[in-house]
């Protein structure tokens, strides 16, 4: 008896939320949005667990501007349905207009993770809002892969792309300066070469960063940003030149002095070396200059030395496949043979699950 009564009371409500969601879907579709409102949250009154009429109630507040109310129930969408990117997409996306940035880029790298489509331009936005909250933390390059990648899905850069490549290339924070003039023309000629580039035209890239670094000599991170693209294009000669005018610019500049030590790395470890250094003692808690001023004593032959950078830049990063391949080599010259077996196999698992094969000389 207790189970009949419960199914004669279920059934009128699961028919009664059928034809709540039936009307709140024609009022949408006839653009009633205040019926259409008030049907959905009657229709998640009776049945919560309805991603879809929390899908609507968030994506047509977002569109009235009612970012708060969005989110909260886009967060809803993204619980029950934690595979929809689309529902991370529109979260980050309103979390963006409330300024709660972290959270914001959390879920937009989400939706990008779960490959959310490109319908009605989805991918495309929530590649430049998360590049344009990058540049807001400080993430250049971060801003410049995800500009990048955006890059190639345009056909042609307009002033706005130019501008956030540009700013990502140079470095420059929205509120460091205002777009004066020679700003502007900065970072739109400085955005420019990096769309070719993204896009692979390699020749017209060369010549256009070889034209920013000429017009804009002495402007901070222009000959930095010019030596990174030449050593991305193997011109690593070049690429240190570079390097040092910015030093010769900026004399604290560290990723100056980084981009020489590993410009130098393969072929001139001893020239690169003093540089490493001063990237230490600049930066005396950065994994990267720890483990290139230890990969430059490794190759200049002075292991000890060399043993006690890359621990410590194993400790600062021990994710850093790279520490471990070099450990192991070092480990081996000083005959420390069960530490460069764990090396070997830490780099092994490492290499492993990002999904990469070793490079001959890496086996």
């Amino acid at each position: 008896m207790k189970i009949a009564a419960l199914l004669l009371i279920c059934l009128p409500l699961a028919a009664q939320f059928d034809d709540i969601a039936a009307k709140a879907a024609k009022a949408r579709d006839a653009d009633q949005l205040d019926q259409a409102v008030s049907l959905y949250r009657q229709a998640v009154h009776l049945h919560p667990a309805w991603a879809e009429g929390w899908w609507y109630l968030g994506t047509i507040a977002y569109d009235r501007q009612r970012f708060a109310e969005a989110a909260a129930c886009l967060n809803k969408v993204a619980a029950l349905a934690p595979k929809d990117a689309k529902a991370f997409a529109m979260l980050g996306l309103s979390e963006t207009q409330l300024k709660q940035n972290r959270a914001a880029l959390s879920h937009l790298e989400r939706a990008l993770a779960l490959d959310v489509g490109d319908e009605n331009n989805m991918r495309q936005v929530v590649l430049f809002t998360q590049a344009t909250l990058l540049i807001s933390e400080g993430a250049f390059g971060r801003a410049q892969d995800a500009l990048d990648k955006l890059s190639i899905e345009r056909p042609s850069a307009d002033e706005e792309l130019r501008l956030a490549l540009g700013r990502a290339v140079i470095g420059i924070l929205p509120s460091d300066a205002a777009l004066a003039l020679e700003t502007r023309d900065l970072l739109m000629t400085a955005g420019q070469a990096e769309f070719l580039d993204a896009n692979r035209k390699t020749a017209e890239a060369t010549q256009a960063y070889a034209d920013l670094a000429k017009r804009f000599p002495k402007t901070h991170n222009v000959q930095f940003a010019y030596g990174r693209f030449l050593l991305k294009n193997h011109l690593d000669e070049q690429a240190v030149a570079a390097f040092k005018r910015e030093i010769e610019n900026n004399p604290q500049h560290l990723l100056a002095r980084l981009g020489i030590a590993g410009g130098l790395l393969s072929t001139e470890p001893a020239t690169g070396l003093p540089y490493a250094e001063q990237a230490v003692q600049l930066a005396p808690k950065l994994e990267e200059a720890h483990y290139l001023y230890g990969a430059c004593l490794l190759e200049a032959e002075q292991t000890t030395h060399a043993i006690t950078e890359l621990e410590t830049a194993r400790r600062l990063n021990p994710k850093d496949e790279r520490v471990y391949f070099r450990l192991a080599k070092a480990y081996a010259i000083t005959h420390r043979e069960t530490d460069a077996a764990e090396a070997r196999e830490t780099f092994r698992q490492l290499r492993q699950a990002s999904g990469d094969e070793p490079k001959k000389n890496e086996q």
